[in-house]
């Protein structure tokens, strides 16, 4: 039988075999070259006196990680394993990788990243307009997961420094759960902590084998005692509007109503936005705007 030109020869190694091989040794060694350039103390573990190893262990990014030692060892040394995205997400968070590391990981892995720092570009110019028009009234677009997608400069101020939050942690429930600085900023936290995972729960429901979900409730279950318990109360509420109070740090108490205004029901996506009740918190609002305004221009 005469064998066509585009067949691969008798005993050759396939061309996408030879690709996923390379793929794979690029994987370990740029791991391994995360790994060494990680001080002890940067991830919160002691140097030590007899550390020979030039930044972490492999155990203990498998420890930090959650991962088996030999599986990530045999990650190190290039076997052909499969490393699921949730794995990917907390070896990237672990080897403290920023978005173009982040991004080079997953790509070599031949994956693809779920979150939103991979995912936000759907935002039109003209919703960030809209956005900045909103301002002084706090304003951002989230999906139904919580991702903060877009935001205008009140809002980046509402809760915490929301520019200072890596895009791939700017999601409403993490930073309700594990940042100090948005969690002192909620009046009624224990109230809104039990409401916010009886929502996430109601909008899973469509979405129970995604990989992003399940990455985000796992992570909250690791970081957040208090998501943990919230969570085991299987109670599920849709999203409603409600009047909010915060505790701004630079202008005060601000009572607001929230809204939600679906911009894309297929997709989850919906404009958020907090309308003040008072006049108080109507120029405090303002005041607020202010200070981001002249805080983006400073730096």
């Amino acid at each position: 039988m005469t064998t066509m030109a585009h067949e691969t020869p008798p005993g050759a190694p396939a061309r996408e075999t030879v690709g996923s091989e390379v793929r794979r040794h690029e994987l370990a060694a740029f791991l391994r070259s995360r790994r060494e350039r990680i001080k002890p103390e940067q991830v919160g573990l002691p140097r030590g006196t007899r550390r020979r190893t030039p930044g972490l262990r492999r155990e203990e990014v498998a420890h930090l990680s959650a991962v088996g030692v030999t599986w990530y060892t045999w990650l190190e040394q290039s076997r052909d394993i499969h490393v699921s995205v949730q794995v990917l997400d907390a070896l990237a968070r672990t080897l403290l990788l920023d978005p173009g590391e982040r991004a080079h990981l997953f790509q070599l892995a031949g994956a693809t990243d779920p979150t939103p720092a991979s995912s936000c570009t759907g935002i039109s110019d003209a919703v960030r307009e809209l956005l900045a028009q909103l301002d002084p009234l706090p304003a951002c677009v989230q999906n139904s997961r919580y991702d903060i997608l877009a935001y205008n400069r009140t809002y980046a101020h509402l809760l915490c420094d929301l520019d200072a939050i890596p895009p791939e942690d700017r999601n409403c429930m993490l930073l309700i759960h594990t940042n100090p600085q948005w969690r002192e900023s909620v009046v009624h936290l224990d109230e809104s902590m039990r409401l916010m995972a009886a929502k996430l729960r109601a909008s899973m429901a469509g979405h129970l084998s995604e990989p992003a979900w399940k990455m985000l409730v796992k992570r909250l279950q690791t970081e957040s005692p208090e998501f943990r318990e919230n969570w085991e109360r299987y109670e599920v509420v849709v999203a409603r509007g409600k009047t909010k109070q915060f505790r701004n740090p630079h202008v005060g108490l601000l009572t607001v109503t929230h809204t939600d205004l679906w911009l894309s029901p297929e997709h989850g996506a919906r404009l958020v936005t907090y309308v003040p009740v008072d006049g108080e918190t109507r120029e405090r609002l303002e005041k607020l705007h202010l200070l981001a305004t002249e805080d983006r221009v400073s730096s």
